[in-house]
């Protein structure tokens, strides 16, 4: 029984870690992604406490860490928008732009489309509300490509430290190792009907 227990141990602690890393995904269209990890991972812990593993240096580095991926994304593209000429309002349009492109073009390509879509949106909402300023075309396609990269940059950057995140969470929660049972030569069951029963044995 204590093997069996183990092995549930096993399969909940990967399938929660492999669900927190396919959030990841949402810092695509700009969610809170992060933040939910935490919030998930608060739910672990009130429902499957382990003394010890998540204690409170885990939460200190873990919330640190979803603060500077914050940081980083916000940085990254006001400083890289900046750079290259986008105004006030035209960062902003792009970052409205990149949210809308995003949702819009999830269902595409298999999610691939929610970045096509947040870096169309992106370059396309910066475009047009530094046009709408009255500004060359020329100036407006340079801000806009800023923009655009600096979404990415951000993005890329949010996912990292997320994905930071996710990995200090799978080394707290993961269970002691497991030793697998090797049967011995010949002790296989001999009818197939006894497989179920030979297997209870040996991990019971």
């Amino acid at each position: 029984m204590e093997g069996l227990l183990q092995l549930f141990s096993f399969g909940l602690a990967y399938f929660f870690v492999v669900l927190l890393a396919l959030l990841l995904l949402l810092n695509i269209p700009g969610l809170p992604a992060n933040w939910l990890i935490l919030a998930l991972v608060g739910i672990w812990q009130f429902v499957h406490p382990q003394p010890g593993h998540l204690d409170v240096w885990f939460w200190v580095m873990a919330i640190g860490l979803a603060v500077l991926g914050e940081i980083l994304e916000t940085g990254v593209q006001l400083v890289n928008a900046r750079r290259h000429g986008s105004t006030r309002t035209g960062t902003i349009a792009g970052m409205i732009g990149a949210f809308a492109g995003a949702i819009l073009c999830a269902p595409f390509l298999l999610g691939i489309g929610a970045l096509l879509g947040a870096l169309l949106g992106a370059w396309l909402g910066c475009l047009l509300a530094e046009l709408a300023r009255g500004r060359p075309l020329s100036e407006s396609l340079d801000a806009a490509f800023g923009a655009m990269m600096g979404r990415f940059l951000g993005t890329v950057c949010k996912c990292g430290v997320g994905g930071a995140i996710v990995a200090l969470v799978a080394r707290r929660i993961w269970p002691d190792s497991l030793p697998v049972p090797v049967p011995p030569p010949g002790a296989l069951p001999p009818e197939p009907g006894q497989v179920v029963f030979w297997l209870e044995q040996l991990f019971c």
